[in-house]
């Protein structure tokens, strides 16, 4: 039986979240499709990414700097930086969760975006910002909590499909920035996906040169897609 189609809208033009001189349009899954949980993998396998209840892809005119990546779960071995982490994280335990909003996340939350995004309109984030931007009913979500004792240190959105996990968004003490969390929070990703046998975490976009952003090929081999589809990293830049 085929399923209906879904209506694709593209955003009128808005600031972007990565360079304040630029503007930013976005394709957009039409967010009140019923079968948004259905086709979510064959999204990610597109392109797409998850923000909220939305599943949406960068469409800038002028610029195509955001290139979604994602990691080779079979092929993949942390590199000795990334042995340090989880060596240096070693005390921590790690607890997969329902998703959604309790107190003690949100004031993790909080203090993670007035850290890392003070200015930036998101750090005032109330109980109905939380849960619109991390949740959706229809998603496949987990929380990874990072514990050290009964303390929480960190929270590893997660949406795991079909065909792989996706890494929608972490947000940790802004005091324990050592011990490298997001970091720590993706080598546990890959780790959940071994565990369920699926092949990929999609990190969603990579910027070549970006301070925010071009951690991610640190994690080999990253393939990146293109208009014709998923690549090794390698392959491209040769």
């Amino acid at each position: 039986m085929r399923s209906d189609p879904v209506r694709l809208f593209q955003t009128l033009p808005h600031a972007c979240g990565y360079y304040a001189e630029r503007t930013a349009q976005n394709l957009v899954l039409d967010p009140a499709a019923p079968q948004l949980d259905k086709i979510y993998g064959s999204a990610l396998e597109h392109g797409f990414r998850r923000a909220g209840g939305h599943l949406y892809f960068p469409h800038c005119p002028q610029c195509r700097a955001c290139t979604p990546c994602r990691i080779d779960v079979e092929k993949f071995t942390p590199d000795r930086s990334q042995r340090r982490c989880l060596k240096r994280n070693a005390d921590l335990s790690l607890i997969e969760v329902t998703p959604g909003y309790n107190h003690e996340r949100h004031a993790l939350y909080r203090d993670y975006l007035q850290s890392r995004h003070a200015g930036g309109g998101m750090d005032e984030a109330d109980a109905s910002d939380f849960r619109r931007f991390l949740t959706a009913p229809w998603s496949p979500t987990v929380f990874l909590e990072l514990r050290l004792g009964e303390r929480l240190l960190g929270v590893a959105v997660t949406d795991i499909c079909p065909n792989g996990v996706s890494a929608v968004y972490t947000f940790f003490d802004p005091a324990e920035a050592a011990r490298g969390l997001g970091t720590f929070a993706i080598l546990q990703q890959v780790e959940l996906a071994r565990r369920r046998g699926l092949a990929w975490v999609y990190l969603g976009f990579w910027i070549a040169g970006h301070p925010k952003m071009d951690y991610k090929r640190r994690f080999k081999p990253l393939q990146v897609r293109r208009a014709d589809g998923w690549h090794e990293m390698r392959d491209v830049e040769e």
